[in-house]
């Protein structure tokens, strides 16, 4: 194997060193992505070269005045020339996927496969020729499916001619014997037309050939129609009009799949560091995996103390604490905002909202609850980050689970640690794999 084989080897086993999706989104900097690129570390393995003696002080083997004397020690290693192992960090570069990507792949670690809606028909295109009419241009007949039934008509209408006509010759038999035995017997569609005029061309004597049915079948062996055909072929195929039918294409109605995505974040007072911590945690893959699955995705970002504002994406995902709590008034900005842009029948729309399940007496009950019922959406969710456990007054995730307990489009989720938001991810998403 040459160096340019051990190169390429070595890049493939860094590729497959890249940082566990689900690690990556407990423990990653999802920091250093942007809202279209992920960045996934990746440990890089060093790459075979060959190394120089830079300093060109000699050494065994080039002779001269570098050459020692017998006995004389070949040379010892300069002081703070080589670290001590596991002092230093390997390399790490990055291993970058786009939303679609990363939807694919978080579809595959959680075993999940949401299936975009499409709400508003944007166009409609003409499909496979799958679709059949009685009518329509010559140039569309299905002449394959006419062949067919024409085939299946022969099949079923032909017989032995030869050996019903034998059946005629058994003495004391007529037309009426051989069309009752040719139909009750021998199950053959043969009509009493014809037996009258095969009957007809016979002369006396023929007539009296054989002295029994049994004695016309001892000589006279019957043929089925497959046997005839495969050994005659066929000569002529019985097509009716009733057989034609005409292919026309299908008409597939496009529908765009557009999506708004409503975050909402308590920076209240009580939204120490490690709460928000868990609230981007959690949030940030959802963004991306929804901007993945959707061909038009829009965000709405919402952070509230006592009262709401609509913040940017930046904004949003670094913002400080402080104030108190009234959860309702990040639902009121969102009702509004979803009212004058967003349409239901032509958007879908899903409104995350996170916090420590801290909100002021009886908010959540008088308040968010008939909110949250009258925003139509395909998913309503909410994450409670409390890192110690609910404190006493954390009552609001509770609130809304007992509430909606057996909705199917209302999810709630309890983070407590980093190693809670994969788990998160999936109750939120398989609520609405659910729904779909």
């Amino acid at each position: 194997m040459g160096l340019r084989e051990d190169i390429e080897r070595y890049r493939e086993v860094g590729e497959e060193r890249r940082q566990d999706l689900a690690e990556f989104i407990q423990y990653g900097d999802l920091g250093s992505s942007r809202d279209d690129e992920i960045h996934i570390p990746i440990k890089i393995i060093d790459l075979p070269e060959f190394t120089y003696d830079q300093r060109d002080m000699g050494g065994v083997g080039q002779g001269g005045d570098g050459t020692p004397e017998p006995g004389e020690p070949v040379g010892q290693p300069e002081e703070g020339e080589d670290g001590d192992p596991g002092e230093e960090a390997g390399e790490h570069e990055y291993y970058e996927m786009d939303p679609e990507e990363f939807a694919q792949e978080l579809d595959e670690e959680l075993g999940l496969d949401l299936d975009p809606k499409g709400k508003q028909v944007v166009e409609e295109v003409e499909g496979d020729f799958t679709d059949i009419t009685r009518t329509g241009p010559s140039s569309t007949l299905d002449f394959e499916r006419l062949f067919k039934q024409g085939l299946k008509r022969k099949l079923a209408m032909d017989f032995d001619r030869e050996y019903v006509s034998e059946a005629l010759k058994i003495e004391g038999w007529g037309p009426a014997e051989v069309f009752e035995w040719a139909r009750a017997e021998e199950n053959l569609p043969v009509s009493r037309a014809w037996i009258d005029e095969q009957h007809a061309e016979l002369s006396d004597s023929e007539r009296d050939t054989y002295p029994s049915i049994d004695a016309m079948t001892d000589q006279v062996e019957r043929e089925d129609t497959a046997q005839r055909i495969r050994r005659e072929g066929v000569d002529q195929i019985p097509f009716r009009r009733d057989d034609e039918r005409y292919r026309y294409p299908e008409v597939v109605q496009e529908r765009e799949k557009n999506v708004v995505v409503v975050n909402i974040r308590d920076v209240s007072g009580s939204m120490r560091e490690h709460k928000r911590e868990l609230v981007e945690r959690t949030f940030t893959p959802l963004d991306w995996y929804l901007q993945g699955k959707y061909d038009n995705a829009e965000f709405v970002y919402i952070a509230h103390d006592a009262e709401a504002w609509e913040v940017d994406r930046d904004e949003f995902f670094g913002i400080r604490s402080g104030g108190g709590t009234r959860i309702s008034s990040a639902y009121e900005l969102a009702k509004q905002r979803l009212d004058e842009a967003f349409p239901f029948d032509e958007w879908n729309r899903y409104v995350f909202a996170a916090g420590d399940s801290e909100n002021s007496s009886n908010d959540t009950a008088d308040n968010v609850v008939p909110l949250m019922n009258q925003i139509d959406a395909n998913l309503h969710a909410y994450v409670e980050t409390q890192p110690s456990g609910n404190a006493i007054n954390a009552t609001h995730a509770e609130e809304v689970e007992r509430q909606f307990r057996g909705s199917d489009d209302v999810a709630v989720a309890y983070v407590s640690s980093p190693e809670d938001v994969t788990d998160a991810i999936y109750r939120i998403l398989s609520t609405e794999e659910t729904d779909e």
